[in-house]
């Protein structure tokens, strides 16, 4: 009996989870069991990364507890530091500075990866040191680049205020900070995407944690993962630039045959629901700042692609134009991405090692077969 091949493992379940649950036909997404919707209005960062770890909401005083030891941990030794300097002078891609970043984090985490196999206080001790040092590394390579000096980590600030405040030299409006922490609310986790599953296939052998993110980080970074938010950035400045309408532009786009960025989901056949959160705030930004042009752009092209493809956008469509209003390069916006996306990461690994098997997929051989080997001497050049 043939075994069925799955490109892309499309359909094929390779887990159970309580973490999120997607509807793609209604879109709709949950962590466990709550609403993103109610979460991007309501809850904070830190109250979801405890919602996926400890698994329940966390009361004031345990949300206290937990943000203070994130707050404790987000210093970056020196010698990390000094590597980020040499991956910045060298323009380094920040992704892939990212990644090299992380991974030397474990030579200086207090915990020892060879005691850490399967051991899911130790994994998660280390997933919060990992979520609360991605912000000072990439901050700190944006500051480099820039020819300026990294900027310490405050504890008194909340993950995402304290992010802006070490990116830009001074503490956020707290309008800014809400929509950003929102921003890493609606990212933090979407079932086994890409970048999850590498975390996972690495997890399962049972090795580190700081290997399972730099794993996941190495995923992310490509343009059919978390890339895809740059390119409809790029793509709205292309079309301010030209003599264009954005219609114009998409129809154009369409008729040579290119894809628009941000739109289609493998999961949704509908609008992700995560676009529907960002699409207000980035149209709150725009009125905030008097200045509505891209999200006159992506509006227009929305409604271009729902009438002439049916296609529907995703998360990457309106994040582009909201980080990008909100003054943040757009190549630190897949970084961006991973700093939140750890926390699912971590998540799933946590859940997964808890009930371990090695994630061990088999292909369907095509080759040749019953080849007669021939000494090297012997063969026709």
């Amino acid at each position: 009996m043939s075994e069925q091949l799955q490109k892309g493992l499309e359909g094929v379940l390779v887990a159970e989870s309580s973490l999120s649950d997607i509807d793609g036909d209604a879109g709709r997404l949950v962590y466990r069991g709550y609403p993103i919707e109610d979460l991007a209005r309501n809850a904070s960062f830190e109250e979801v990364l405890y919602l996926l770890w400890e698994g329940k909401l966390p009361t004031n005083e345990e949300l206290e507890g937990f943000s203070e030891q994130m707050a404790s941990e987000r210093e970056v030794e020196e010698a990390v530091l000094s590597t980020v300097r040499e991956l910045a002078a060298a323009e380094e891609n920040p992704m892939a500075a990212l990644r090299t970043a992380v991974s030397m984090l474990s030579a200086y985490d207090p915990d020892d990866s060879t005691g850490e196999a399967g051991d899911g206080e130790i994994a998660q001790r280390k997933g919060r040191r990992i979520t609360a040092k991605m912000p000072t590394l990439v901050a700190a390579y944006k500051r480099i680049r820039d020819g300026e000096e990294p900027i310490e980590p405050r504890t008194d600030l909340g993950h995402a205020e304290n992010f802006l405040y070490m990116l830009n030299g001074e503490v956020p409006e707290q309008t800014l900070a809400d929509i950003f922490d929102m921003a890493l609310v609606v990212h933090t986790d979407h079932g086994i995407n890409a970048s999850t599953f590498a975390a996972m296939v690495t997890a399962s052998t049972l090795s580190d944690l700081h290997s399972s993110v730099t794993s996941a980080i190495g995923a992310l970074k490509g343009n059919l993962h978390g890339g895809a938010n740059q390119n409809v950035m790029r793509t709205l400045l292309e079309i301010d630039e030209s003599d264009l309408t954005a219609v114009e532009w998409a129809r154009e786009a369409l008729d040579s045959g290119e894809r628009i960025p941000g739109f289609g989901h493998r999961v949704y056949s509908v609008k992700d629901p995560r676009a529907k959160i960002l699409g207000a705030k980035s149209k709150a930004l725009g009125k905030a700042a008097d200045e509505y042009k891209w999200y006159s752009y992506s509006r227009a092209i929305e409604e271009f692609m729902a009438k002439e493809t049916g296609i529907a956008p995703n998360v990457d469509f309106y994040s582009a134009s909201m980080y990008y209003q909100m003054g943040i390069p757009i190549d630190l916006y897949t970084p961006i991405f991973a700093m939140s996306r750890v926390g699912g990461w971590v998540a799933h690994v946590l859940e997964y090692q808890a009930d371990n098997r090695l994630i061990r997929p088999r292909a369907r051989y095509v080759g040749p077969d019953d080849q007669e080997f021939v000494r090297i001497d012997e063969r026709e050049r």
